[in-house]
């Protein structure tokens, strides 16, 4: 078993706590939507989340890389706050964070295909890479329910990301009309 670059290893022990923040605020994100179609949308995504989370943990495995209590406990308590906010502030605030989250994590995952290769590891960019690409098709789905949003100008402004800035380099053209 080859050992991996510490930065690989944090990165794939952050990803795998985080992925289940995330699934657990889009428990409360889909809980405290009215639109049904919205509803079944945010499900598939937390279901995403749950299987980005099995593939990190048996990229984990396969290195020897342990699960950081502090990082579970963490985004344990953060998945759990924001999915309990969701249902006292309103409906654009969570779709605009969980799209710049998501833009976020498609760096992640980009990432580590990087740190696999400064170690010589290759065989794990084709999942690596979809899980990317996933994540954007994400970012690319709740980016559509805020675009026309009176407040998105402003929060574009104050948090860097939004109809016309991205935290990643993938650009929306890349990724297939999702249908989720």
């Amino acid at each position: 078993m080859k050992k991996l670059p510490a930065e690989l290893a944090d990165l794939l022990q952050m990803a795998y706590s985080a992925e289940k923040a995330a699934a657990f605020a889009y428990q409360g994100h889909a809980a405290a939507v009215n639109d049904l179609s919205d509803k079944k949308a945010i499900k598939q995504i937390e279901d995403d989340e749950w299987y980005h989370r099995k593939e990190v943990l048996e990229l984990m495995n396969l290195y020897g890389v342990e699960i950081s209590a502090w990082y579970e406990i963490k985004y344990h308590v953060i998945g759990k706050v924001i999915s309990a906010s969701c249902y006292v502030i309103g409906w654009f605030m969570p779709m605009y964070f969980a799209g710049r989250l998501e833009s976020g994590n498609v760096n992640e995952y980009f990432r580590m295909i990087d740190l696999f290769h400064s170690a010589g590891i290759v065989q794990h960019d084709t999942l690596l890479t979809e899980l990317g690409i996933k994540e954007k098709e994400h970012e690319v789905f709740f980016l559509a329910k805020i675009r026309t949003h009176k407040w998105l100008p402003l929060f574009e402004k104050v948090f860097s990301w939004g109809a016309n800035k991205s935290l990643n380099t993938v650009k929306s053209t890349e990724v297939e009309a999702v249908d989720l």
